[in-house]
């Protein structure tokens, strides 16, 4: 009898063993099933994204306090050496080298905001380019000219007075930046001259954003780089397509294959056919080192030509746009409301 009790435990033992080891090893795939109870199979890259979406909730306003009161590493490409600075001091580096320093004054505050945004992000996800530092100087992050420099490259007519002006802008705007649902703006893009709208995130960079809508930005036709004409010879544009797409395989007989097929609701080339293959108006301004993905192309017998409108990737401010608006007696409030849909602007101190 007692032999057979002792048998009974070890087998109930066993038993309660096994359903415990299956539900170890079960649970991870519990925790990976989707709504419609498929087992996901998440890799590196969409661990990467995961991360980001969940930092625009978990990045509140005392984490961004904490961010904003440390003192930031920027990465001097040139000198090949990493400075630490307060960040409003690196902000006023970047608004002077980001934006004209003749722009308006409500358009000079609506880039110290932006800029502000953008940085404190990058302090949560690091630049690869800056050897360990925060950011770097370039366009790769944000472009940033220390103080000296930027006045000595404006001259002395109107250096200081550039300087001053930037620094009010920058001032007047201190610890300002944006959120979205009580969130920091991870993405607080800018860029120079739209052709007419903005583009939609999801249209140029793949991801969404909702703050990051197409809108309309009228007015800045005064621009001097709003239209713009790339023209090449036939054999020249024919060279670099197929250098720059092996498989178009385009010749001079086929030169009628490069067409528009669709646009985004920015007004930039969607997508298009070049020769045999077809590719994104973003990759194809990139090949042919273009102003913008709004263009439009024309070939007579022995010529291409390429019109381009705005300057830049079209997502988010539009910061000639910023300054029509300025003009028109917005403030830099409105300016931003106005770019980036349903963000609230959040004073950091």
């Amino acid at each position: 009898m007692k032999n057979r009790i002792l048998v009974l435990k070890l087998r109930d033992i066993l038993i309660v063993s096994i359903l415990l080891l299956s539900f170890i090893i079960g649970l991870p795939l519990l925790l990976l099933k989707d709504k419609d109870g498929k087992v996901n199979q998440t890799d590196e890259s969409e661990k990467a994204t995961i991360s980001i979406e969940n930092d625009s909730h978990i990045v509140n306003t005392d984490e961004v306090k904490k961010l904003y009161k440390s003192m930031i590493k920027v990465y001097k490409t040139k000198e090949n050496k990493v400075v630490e600075l307060p960040i409003e001091e690196y902000i006023k580096g970047v608004v002077a080298s980001e934006m004209p320093a003749n722009f308006e004054e409500e358009a000079l505050k609506s880039q110290a905001v932006a800029a502000r945004t953008y940085t404190l992000s990058k302090l949560l996800h690091k630049c690869s380019n800056a050897k360990g530092a925060d950011l770097c100087d370039t366009t790769h992050c944000q472009v940033y000219t220390d103080k000296d420099k930027r006045i000595e490259s404006w001259g002395k007519a109107h250096g200081s007075e550039y300087w001053d002006k930037i620094s009010k802008a920058v001032d007047e705007t201190q610890g300002e930046t944006l959120f979205y649902n009580d969130g920091l703006v991870l993405r607080a893009q800018y860029f120079a001259i739209s052709g007419g709208r903005t583009e939609n995130i999801e249209d140029v960079f793949g991801s969404e954003e909702p703050y990051l809508k197409s809108v309309s930005s009228e007015g800045e036709e005064i621009a001097g780089k709003y239209k713009t004409t790339v023209e090449m010879s036939i054999n020249d544009f024919i060279n670099k397509v197929n250098s720059a797409y092996p498989k178009a395989k385009l010749t001079s007989k086929g030169i009628s294959s490069v067409k528009i097929i669709s646009r985004t609701e920015g007004g930039s080339v969607k997508s298009m056919s070049v020769g045999s293959e077809e590719t994104s108006g973003k990759n194809f301004r990139k090949a042919l080192g273009l102003n913008s993905a709004n263009f439009n192309i024309k070939f007579d017998s022995k010529k291409v030509y390429i019109e381009c409108r705005g300057y830049g990737h079209g997502v988010g401010m539009s910061q000639w746009g910023a300054n029509v608006m300025a003009k028109e007696g917005k403030n830099y409030k409105d300016i931003l409301t106005h770019y980036y849909s349903g963000v609230d602007i959040v004073k950091i101190e």
